[in-house]
């Protein structure tokens, strides 16, 4: 079986390609699937989190992946980021030191995520913060984590890739799992049925949960939403169907 796959961006039509392609891969079985990327000019290389879903559930269906037709610019950024090491691919020194590796974690490993937090985010290039802050600004990131693990049921693992533009003074980062998703969550849980738009806008209020007793809910993003809008940033969220963007 042979699927081609184009550009990749951090945007709504980044993820509607990865979506279609989930599409096109879902239901396949004992078969080995060529992933052709020669349309494929251009890769976000935080966007490896999410293809390395895509990815994980055929493998999971006894699957054979295999990337072919990479350009060179492409095949250096996942190589160079390790998400082709996986793939026959040899992984290529990142002189510069601007990416944040591709790493999937067992969703009880928020110790080791939280390792890989601090190894990659005390970074230059990030605003200037104080030291709690700065803790405050990783511990918020690690509670997406710990969000993941909690509620989306992955039996895949959670993914985490990002990427440094120094020139740009920007910084990707982008944490994917490979679970149920955030409505159909809210509807096994709690009984309340809407659709992927409207479960992303819930599960942002702050207090709202699907997890038992007097626990805080919410996707805990009230410091990261704040730390975005004041330096200038974007967040997106995509679940199901339903995609959000602060910007």
């Amino acid at each position: 079986m042979r699927i081609s796959i184009g550009d990749i961006r951090s945007d709504f039509s980044g993820f509607s390609r990865l979506a279609k392609l989930a599409h096109e891969l879902n239901g396949c079985m004992f078969d080995t699937i060529d992933i052709d990327f020669s349309p494929c000019s251009w890769l976000d290389a935080n966007m490896s989190a999410p293809l390395g879903v895509i990815f994980a559930h055929a493998i999971d269906d006894l699957n054979n992946i295999q990337p072919s037709g990479l350009n060179h610019g492409v095949e250096t950024i996942l190589t160079k980021n390790k998400f082709l090491v996986g793939y026959g691919y040899n992984e290529r020194t990142d002189t510069y030191g601007t990416t944040i590796p591709y790493q999937r974690f067992n969703p009880k490993d928020n110790r080791y995520f939280a390792a890989y937090l601090n190894k990659n985010l005390e970074r230059k290039e990030l605003p200037k913060m104080s030291e709690a802050l700065s803790y405050k600004f990783k511990d918020s990131i690690l509670e997406i984590f710990d969000n993941a693990a909690s509620h989306s049921e992955t039996k895949l693992g959670i993914f985490a890739c990002g990427q440094y533009f120094p020139t740009k003074n920007r910084l990707d980062f982008c944490v994917a799992d490979a679970g149920i998703g955030i409505r159909k969550k809210i509807r096994e849980e709690l009984g309340l049925k809407m659709n992927s738009d409207q479960a992303i806008v819930w599960a942002l209020q702050e207090g709202n949960t699907t997890r038992k007793g007097r626990i805080p809910g919410g996707l805990g993003l009230k410091l990261l939403r704040k730390f975005i809008t004041l330096n200038q940033g974007r967040i997106q969220i995509v679940s199901d169907r339903g995609y959000w963007e602060l910007t």
